[in-house]
């Protein structure tokens, strides 16, 4: 019987990728740093192949990740979803959040949250 993999398999995959990219690795660099291809990489964090413990303990030194933090959100019900996990996963997400925090001017900080805000709603209407 085929192994099937479980929302588990994608959280894990999706947490690694928003940590990758919160380093600024590459899915090349951290391939490299824990011995597998990029394309590897790629299936891990797709939830297409599943992260085997000693893998996931080679990620989570390379990362500087305690192993426990890829598995949050674990405990919510498969029909749940984590919005700001989705979010951080989507792509320039981590980079868009990393570049606001160095913002240090509230005034433009509330500017950017309107620009974008009225960016997405005018791509939606």
């Amino acid at each position: 019987m085929p192994r099937t993999n479980e929302p588990v398999d994608r959280l894990v995959g999706r947490n690694v990728q928003i940590f990758r990219k919160a380093k600024g690795l590459s899915q090349t660099a951290l391939g490299d740093a824990i011995g597998v291809t990029f394309q590897q990489v790629q299936k891990y964090e797709k939830g297409a192949n599943r992260i085997g413990p000693s893998r996931l303990a080679s990620i989570s030194k390379s990362l500087g990740v305690p192993i426990e933090r890829f598995f949050e959100g674990a405990q919510q019900s498969s029909a749940d979803t984590d919005p700001l996990s989705d979010a951080l996963a989507s792509p320039y997400a981590v980079d868009l959040l990393q570049a606001f925090a160095r913002v240090g001017d509230t005034r433009i900080r509330r500017s950017l949250v309107s620009l974008i805000e009225n960016l997405a709603d005018k791509r939606r209407g």
